[in-house]
């Protein structure tokens, strides 16, 4: 019984520590695999921003490119770094040793990562890093605090700045606002972008993240679309075959009664 209860501990705990952390509401984002637009953006905002450091070592460039609708040559002149070639799968040159001794800890690799943390947490994680000149890069996160990563997007999005004490934060449980039922938008935060340190309007910021998540989405689970498609073929059988074996019953039993 006690190693069964251990057990348990061990599988639950994980859980319970991952949401008591991420205190922050997240942010929905619903992918649409469909559109292959949004799965080539994606794409290349992945081999242009993170790819430097994040491998997708269980996706092959090839089979991406058949899935997305993206031509061999395009993704061989411009989303094909180094040595690697189409039929390569999508690894990067720095090895986990060097890694460990840049970033503490090597990178994730983002295959399965859209599955294991959710696609609304990354598309929140990805929006709310802000400047914390006690951090060794420089940024923090509201959705993941401490954060070890570097704030590769800032360019794009801007210098967000948090103009809450601690204490503030504290009395309001977190960098959240207060969220609006009716409208959704949330007022109250913590976090604002400075005004013309990035690249991207605010909506073009958050498209550019709906896209990098939902290609990540993509690549967790890039046979989804066919699973669905072979499931309502699937359906369709079943539904015809229940409606031949109840003729077949009742004609089987009317001789027998």
């Amino acid at each position: 019984m006690k190693k069964f209860l251990f057990a348990l501990l061990m599988v639950c705990l994980p859980a319970v520590v991952q949401a008591a952390a991420s205190a922050y509401p997240k942010d929905s984002m619903k992918p649409d695999l469909r559109d292959q637009a949004s799965l080539q953006r994606g794409m290349a905002l992945y081999v242009n921003r993170c790819m430097g450091c994040h491998s997708m070592e269980f996706q092959r460039f090839e089979r991406t490119a058949d899935d997305i609708g993206l031509p061999h040559d395009l993704m061989e002149e411009y989303l094909i770094r180094g040595d690697l070639k189409i039929h390569d799968q999508m690894t990067i040159a720095m090895s986990k040793t060097d890694a460990a001794g840049w970033f503490g800890a090597p990178p994730p690799d983002l295959t399965l990562e859209a599955r294991l943390r959710g696609t609304d947490w990354l598309y929140t994680y990805l929006r709310t890093f802000y400047r914390d000149d006690s951090r060794p890069w420089g940024v923090n996160n509201a959705l993941f605090k401490d954060v070890g990563m570097p704030n590769v997007l800032e360019d794009l999005q801007g210098v967000v700045v948090n103009n809450c004490t601690s204490e503030e934060l504290e009395a309001r449980g977190g960098f959240s606002g207060t969220l609006d039922p009716l409208t959704g938008t949330r007022s109250g935060q913590c976090l604002t972008v400075q005004a013309g340190t990035g690249s991207m309007s605010p909506a073009e910021f958050d498209q550019a993240i709906y896209d990098l998540v939902n290609f990540m989405a993509y690549v967790g689970e890039p046979s989804r679309l066919q699973s669905e498609r072979i499931g309502t073929y699937v359906l369709i059988f079943l539904a015809i075959f229940t409606f031949f074996a109840y003729l077949l019953k009742r004609e089987y039993w009317r001789d027998i009664h």
